[in-house]
Formats: C-alpha cells, sequence, structure tokens
C-alpha cells in the first residue's frame, strides 16, 4: 500500500521522477527510462524541447489566463485556425477545453444541442463500441464501453447502445470482409431497435487505444459506418484524443479512411504534456445551428487559456519543422517491422496491430488458438513490470472488454529515430524473454 497522501488507479509507491529529456526520463536515483509509451501516449514531440519551453515562458510573460466571456487571445485564434487547416477545412469550428473527456463530453453535448435547435429533442441516444475507451467524465463513461470502468458508475450513467467493435484478430467469420459486413449489419440492427429517430450519433475510435491496445478499423468499415448515419440521420462522432495529431502518421486518424466524421475530440498529443489542452472540432453546419438557438449551453473555466492554446501552437509548429507526422509513418514502419520480428520468435505474442507510432501487442497463453491468459496472472501487469524493471516503459491494459485478455502498447514519442527504436526492442526483446519464462511456470502449476 501506497505511504502518502496521494491516491490513483494504484496503491503501489512508484519512483519519483526527477526529470526527462527527448524519449527519456529519470527517477530520483539517477536510473533512466526510455519512454516507449509517450506516458499516457501524449508526449507526442518528446520532453523538454526547448522550442515548446521559449513560446510557453513568452506567453507567461503576456499573460497566463483569460477567461473566454472577457477576452479572446491572439494565440486562440491562431491555435484554431491551425487545427481547421489540418483537416483541410473538412471541420471548420474549433472549441478548446483542458482534457480528452472534457472533449468528449462536448462533442456529446454538441450533438444533443444540435438536433433540440432542429426541433428534434428526441434524438438523445448515442450509439458506441465495445469495447472502447472514452473518457472518465459521466457522459464518456457512458460512451465507454469496458466493463471494469462502467460496473461502478452503472447506477449514474446513462449508458449508450453498445455495438460490437471489429475484431481483425479473432474474428469467426470465413473472412475479414465477411466479419466487417457481420459487424455493420449488427450496428444497423441495433440502431433499428433503439428507434433510428431516437439516435444522435455514432461515436467511435478510428484506431483503437487503450481499450483494445491498437486494434483497427478498415476503410470499408468506416464507409459503412458514415452511410448508416447518413441514412439514419446522425452524426458520426470521432474520439482522437489518442489517435490524433500526428501519432499514426496522419493528422487524424480519419485521414487513412477517407471519411469525414461531422465531429472529433482532440486532446493528448495537441499538448504533447506540457499543458493541460485539448478540442472538439467540428462542422459549421452545426454550430451555426447551435448558435442560432442562443448558443452552446457549455464550458470550462480554463477553456482557451492563452498559456494552453501558445503550448497547442508550440507543439503544431515543432511537428512542421521537423516533419514529425512523416517521421511516424516511417519510424512506426520499422518499428512494426520490428515488433512482427519478435512475434514470429515468442510465442506469447498472439498479435500485433496499429499504425504509425501507434502499435499494440496483445499477448495469449496459446498462440495457435488465441487463447487469452488467466485474468488472475495478470500477463498485462507482468510484462509491464519485467520492461520497466529493465528501464522500459509500455503500457498496459486488457482486450477483451477489460476483462480478459492482455496487451500492452508501443507508443514512443514521434521523434523516435531507428536507432531509438532498436535500443526499445532490444529491452523488450529480454523483457519477453522473462515473460515467456514466467508464463512456462504458469502452465507447469496448471
Amino acid at each position: 500500500m501506497s505511504s502518502n497522501a496521494l491516491f490513483y488507479l494504484t496503491s503501489n509507491d512508484m519512483p519519483l521522477v526527477s526529470h526527462a529529456d527527448g524519449i527519456y526520463m529519470w527517477d530520483t536515483t539517477g536510473r533512466r527510462y526510455i519512454d516507449a509509451c509517450s506516458g499516457a501516449i501524449t508526449c507526442n514531440v518528446g520532453h523538454n524541447h526547448p522550442a515548446v519551453k521559449r513560446a510557453m515562458v513568452e506567453q507567461l510573460d503576456k499573460v497566463a489566463f483569460s477567461y473566454r466571456t472577457q477576452f479572446e487571445s491572439q494565440v486562440a485564434l491562431d491555435l484554431a485556425t491551425r487545427l481547421v487547416d489540418l483537416t483541410d477545412g473538412e471541420l471548420d469550428k474549433v472549441f478548446f477545453v483542458g482534457s480528452g473527456s472534457e472533449a468528449v463530453e462536448s462533442a456529446i453535448k454538441l450533438a444533443v444541442q444540435y438536433f433540440v435547435a432542429k426541433g428534434q429533442p428526441e434524438r438523445c441516444k448515442f450509439v458506441s463500441l465495445r469495447p472502447s475507451y472514452h473518457g472518465s467524465t459521466i457522459g464518456a463513461l457512458g460512451l465507454t464501453g469496458y466493463e471494469p470502468l462502467e460496473a461502478p458508475y452503472r447506477s449514474i450513467t446513462l449508458g449508450s447502445v453498445k455495438v460490437p467493435s471489429p475484431d481483425l484478430y479473432r474474428y469467426q467469420e470465413a473472412s475479414a470482409e465477411e466479419h466487417i459486413a457481420s459487424v455493420l449489419e449488427q450496428t444497423e440492427s441495433a440502431i433499428l431497435a433503439a428507434g433510428p429517430e431516437t439516435i444522435a450519433a455514432v461515436a467511435l475510435e478510428p484506431v483503437g487505444g487503450a481499450s483494445t491496445g491498437g486494434r483497427m478499423v478498415t476503410r470499408a468499415y468506416m464507409e459503412g459506418v458514415r452511410a448508416l448515419c447518413d441514412r439514419y440521420g446522425c452524426l458520426l462522432i470521432l474520439d482522437e484524443v489518442l489517435s490524433g495529431m500526428g501519432r499514426t502518421g496522419a493528422w487524424f486518424a480519419y485521414q487513412h479512411f477517407g471519411v469525414v466524421p461531422d465531429i472529433i475530440a482532440l486532446a493528448k498529443g495537441l499538448g504533447s504534456g506540457y499543458y493541460p489542452i485539448a478540442a472538439m472540432m467540428a462542422r459549421q453546419e452545426l454550430v451555426d445551428e447551435v448558435s442560432r438557438s442562443g448558443g452552446f449551453m457549455h464550458g470550462h473555466t480554463y477553456a482557451g487559456n492563452p498559456l494552453a492554446c501558445a503550448t497547442g501552437l508550440a507543439v503544431i509548429d515543432v511537428m512542421d519543422s521537423e516533419r514529425l507526422v512523416s517521421n511516424a509513418a516511417e519510424q512506426g514502419t520499422y518499428l512494426r517491422q520490428q515488433l512482427d520480428q519478435l512475434a514470429q520468435k515468442y510465442d506469447c505474442i498472439g498479435n500485433v496491430r496499429g499504425v504509425g507510432l501507434l502499435q499494440g501487442v496483445e499477448l495469449v497463453q496459446d498462440k495457435a488458438r488465441k487463447q487469452p491468459f488467466p485474468a488472475s496472472f495478470n500477463a498485462f501487469d507482468k510484462l509491464t513490470a519485467l520492461a520497466k524493471a529493465r528501464g522500459l516503459l509500455i503500457y498496459p491494459r486488457r482486450s477483451l472488454n477489460g476483462l480478459e485478455g492482455d496487451h500492452v502498447l508501443i507508443t514512443p514519442p514521434l521523434t523516435v529515430t531507428a536507432s531509438d527504436i532498436d535500443d526499445i526492442i532490444s529491452l523488450l526483446d529480454d523483457s519477453l524473454a522473462a515473460f515467456e519464462q514466467a508464463s512456462l511456470e504458469l502452465e507447469v502449476c496448471s
């Protein structure tokens, strides 16, 4: 049990962080770690970047905070324009908040208020995937499909209409194409059962994050969901809190699929860990409808504050000047090749998936049968602990609705080089060897 006054998800004492630079972090004992997960898939431009720090100090010398109903700041206007440009104008309105959960919450409320303004207040239900993760606030948690996170709060969340997430690893149909067709059919059936006239939006992650370990969708799936939304008059919300801001080798993951959403949620990489900032982006038609009805009845104290927006601008400037989006694509390809080689070497790796520098590794006890480890074995935590003991930080979770199945995310900063990836793979290789030995002992005991 922890001996200090703080409490979070874990009750274990953690090493005290001292400082960080680039892809590295140090604790107060002087031990160095490779941050191969960018914290919580957040630190896209790496730690201690001089240009980001300089921009933050320059803004601090002017003004750190102004309230949105009293002043507008030029940096907020500039950052909004830059984000719109990154979507090629496909999403042309921006609403700043402070976290990913707030961005998703804002998307939920904009969708509902849009339909209220259009005279369709009955459109108040949402369709989302299981498994999925959309945030920890009450509205965002209602969209989330991850049993351990939902269970304690089910009595106070509205919940959503849950439909299956595409699973290109464990599908039972004869082909991936048939699987996608089946998932879309089940999604449409759920919409019809709930009443199409009651659906405000379908919300999903274009590339799975913590809840699925980089689980991918396909272009056909995205086109199919977009077609369902258009057919039944509801909106498409994409949660790009984790996958956005260059992580997948494109500015936004939706750009891989050629399908334009109505609303997206951004966070994590937008502030890159330097200052909390997130955003909801939407089509102007939605915002205009809401504005005509009296304005968006929503807001947060720190929304669009100058220091946050100056940080976001500096992060985008760094990504542009250092060509980090293309580096994510290039180094992501190399990382995937190296992970695939580890999958051939170790029977405990059942699947490697993802895109760019968002790569997931699913662990299995039986590779041929795709059988997960017993939940009690806590394979995801064991591998993460073994890696940390070797100076490698990776991000663990469970793949199958949070109840079983194990994966780790390998998501280094977008500044990573091929040499850095070699170092990551070497430490992961050593960790997997130790993990596989531990899993063999489990088989002997069972």
